[in-house]
């Protein structure tokens, strides 16, 4: 690869600085997350590959970094008044590979095919560099959705209007039901995007890359936007929402399941996909079209 048309300033994507760095944080992400219990034994080995692959092709792997932090504070705040509202916060919430790939397989394969065809990180310049922009796009598209989602529904859950349905009737529904938004949910959407926007600003001008402030806010917000709505569109139709008025808890899942009270009203959707796949769809979708079409 010719590195003479770009800025030195760049960590070397699998380097000695790059590995060392991958080794050290993979490692220390992935023992916390075991000491705190948001991450499963197989989830903490999912979260050391991804976070190890993801910073040795380059700065913006700390981005991962970025949402793995923000969506755990988000999921952990509150957390005793979410769990009278949704039953899926009563679960667990330690995450295990399949929850740590929907939010990272997209993002590290990109970023490998970045390495390997194409280098070191480069500044977004479609004129310049139209595939590696298009990868970078892709990449910040990918993290503006998850975090979004994670925050979206985290946060929206505390909202104190009741959520509507996304799609007709727009009928108002109970909180935690999938496919519900509000406007306190629908404006973390555009936070989440937006401090992904900002991480990328952050780590590309440590890079000595030339940043586009206000360009790469915008579109990592309407990321977040858009990938939070076809979420939720998503969760309306495709996954199964009950409520029971004995509990006051919305559910999600079979209708047979024994952690669904017989006594629960069907709200919405059908059972036909998990969070974990409803999160890869959204993402995949939201990657492919960020990165060739919106960017």
């Amino acid at each position: 690869v010719d590195r003479s048309s770009f800025n030195r300033a760049t960590m070397q994507a699998f380097g000695i600085k790059a590995n060392a760095l991958g080794i050290l944080i993979a490692t220390a992400v992935a023992l916390r997350g075991i000491k705190r219990k948001s991450l499963s034994k197989s989830g903490a080995a999912s979260a050391w590959m991804v976070g190890y692959l993801s910073i040795c092709c380059g700065m913006r792997g700390f981005i991962l970094l970025l949402f793995y932090q923000l969506g755990t504070m988000a999921t952990k705040y509150k957390k005793e008044k979410k769990q009278k509202r949704d039953a899926a916060a009563l679960e667990s919430s330690i995450r295990g590979p399949s929850q740590v790939f929907a939010c990272s397989f997209l993002a590290v394969v990109f970023s490998l095919i970045h390495a390997y065809y194409y280098g070191d990180e480069r500044t977004i310049d479609f004129a310049q560099y139209p595939i590696p922009s298009k990868l970078t796009c892709a990449i910040i598209a990918h993290h503006a959705t998850c975090l979004a989602d994670t925050l979206a529904s985290e946060l929206g859950m505390l909202a104190t209007s009741p959520p509507i349905l996304i799609l007709p009737p727009f009928r108002s529904v109970p909180p935690g039901t999938n496919g519900g938004v509000t406007l306190w949910g629908t404006s973390w959407s555009l936070g989440g995007g937006f401090f992904i926007g900002l991480g990328i600003l952050l780590v590309d001008t440590i890079s000595g890359l030339s940043i586009k402030p206000v360009k790469t806010l915008l579109y990592a917000s309407i990321c977040g936007l858009l990938g939070s709505f076809i979420d939720s569109v998503l969760g309306a139709t495709v996954q199964a929402s009950y409520y029971d008025s004995d509990t006051k808890l919305a559910y999600l899942g079979k209708r047979d399941s024994n952690k669904i009270p017989k006594s629960a009203q069907h709200i919405s959707g059908l059972d036909l996909l998990t969070n974990a796949q409803v999160n890869l769809v959204s993402v995949f979708m939201t990657t492919v079209l960020g990165g060739w079409y919106i960017a």
